[in-house]
């Protein structure tokens, strides 16, 4: 849960739990709980406490979904190339044709591939 997120950005920020807590102004205890994942319910003014001093948003410790490096490379990768293709003057109708033209081309492909199939499956019936 987010108290795994917790523990996560306070290591990053190089801060043990102790410093955390006095810096937050909230019991060490309580939130070794949290990190922990034995207490699940912190009050909102707790989080945005905690949230201060790790420098995020209160959203991103309740986060569900955590972002992996290589989901936010990925993500850097895809801004690089739009970008790319903005800056070479590519408009959005023509990369909407080219989404098009590569869909063409695996509906193309696939049509070979089980065209193959049903040929393929008529010589083994054909040679039993």
């Amino acid at each position: 849960m987010f108290g795994k997120r917790i523990q996560k950005k306070r290591l990053e920020k190089g801060l043990s739990i102790t410093e955390l807590a006095e810096r937050a102004g909230v019991a060490k205890s309580y939130l070794s709980y949290i990190e922990r994942d034995l207490q699940t319910n912190p009050s909102i003014q707790f989080l945005e406490k905690i949230a201060a001093v790790l420098q995020v948003d209160v959203q991103t410790l309740l986060s569900f979904e955590e972002q992996t490096e290589a989901d936010s490379k990925l993500d850097h990768e895809w801004l690089a190339l739009i970008q790319e293709a903005i800056n070479a003057g590519i408009s959005k109708d023509e990369f909407r044709e080219f989404q098009e033209f590569m869909a063409y081309k695996k509906w193309l492909k696939e049509k070979k591939m089980k065209k193959h199939c049903r040929v393929r499956s008529n010589q083994v019936s054909n040679e039993l």
